[in-house]
């Protein structure tokens, strides 16, 4: 796998012509930048921007997002800064405009057959992978997120439930049961035309880390991806999670940061 090549396909296919991240979002190009709006509960931001914008462009673009998102009244959004992007300093940029950044985390990539069959990728005993198919799934997923995280998971919820009413086929969730209780969740979206299938919200309960059930999460979607004939299988991985993919056969392509930005109330 040719890293520079793999990039170059994930710009173009993934952010350049991105498709909504769910039912509730549309896609916009807006001069030099590409952006997600949707409701409240939807991811809104910016995907990307153009590899020819300078320094007097950027300031001006990053301007006109922040009128266009405080004029729609989100409370937030986010600008999705990947390090080969420019300018150079386009995170100062974002900074000084009052964008606040979260930790960055790794782009990673693999062919999706590399992580199909890890070595100890057999679930743990006495544990389930169990597809999420409906209302109650849902919540046994947000559930296990929550534990997993420690964060609130009612947007998690939101999405689960609007991807699984309005388009199941391209979207893939689990929840692995242990007991009778949630003690790991795992989705992944499919993205028809791209040849790659991004792998989101790994994740388990601190009692159950370190027996393999991260790496049957993975090696179980990489499977569905196979079967519906995806090429790659991308992660944005935390620096808990890229260290066991990079075991599994998945390679970085560099950094992607989340800046947030909150209107002035």
């Amino acid at each position: 796998m040719r890293t520079d090549e793999v990039r170059d396909l994930y710009d173009r296919t993934m952010r350049e012509h991105a498709r909504p991240e769910g039912p509730g979002g549309e896609v916009e190009r807006a001069g030099p930048v590409v952006r997600q709006v949707g409701g409240p509960d939807d991811w809104n931001g910016i995907v990307w921007s153009a590899p020819e914008l300078d320094a007097a462009g950027a300031d001006a673009a990053i301007r006109a997002q922040i009128r266009h998102y405080t004029a729609l009244g989100h409370g937030k959004f986010e600008w999705k800064l990947h390090s080969h992007d420019r300018p150079a300093d386009l995170g100062d940029r974002l900074r000084a405009a009052g964008f606040v950044p979260d930790p960055p985390e790794s782009l990673l990539v693999a062919p999706v057959e590399a992580p199909a069959s890890p070595p100890g990728a057999g679930l743990p005993g006495g544990v389930t992978l169990c597809p999420v198919t409906d209302a109650a799934g849902a919540e046994l997923m947000a559930l296990a997120h929550e534990r997993a995280f420690g964060t609130d998971a009612g947007r998690l919820r939101h999405q689960v439930l609007t991807r699984l009413e309005r388009a199941p086929d391209d979207f893939v969730a689990l929840v692995a049961m242990a007991g009778g209780e949630p003690v790991g969740s795992a989705r992944m979206e499919l993205y028809p035309g791209t040849g790659f299938a991004g792998l989101w919200g790994g994740g388990t309960v601190a009692e159950w880390r370190g027996r393999g059930l991260y790496r049957s999460l993975v090696a179980h979607r990489a499977a569905v991806a196979a079967e519906r004939g995806y090429r790659y299988l991308q992660v944005d991985a935390t620096d808990m999670s890229a260290p066991i993919l990079g075991r599994l056969g998945f390679t970085a392509l560099g950094t992607t940061t989340p800046y947030v930005y909150r209107p002035a109330r």
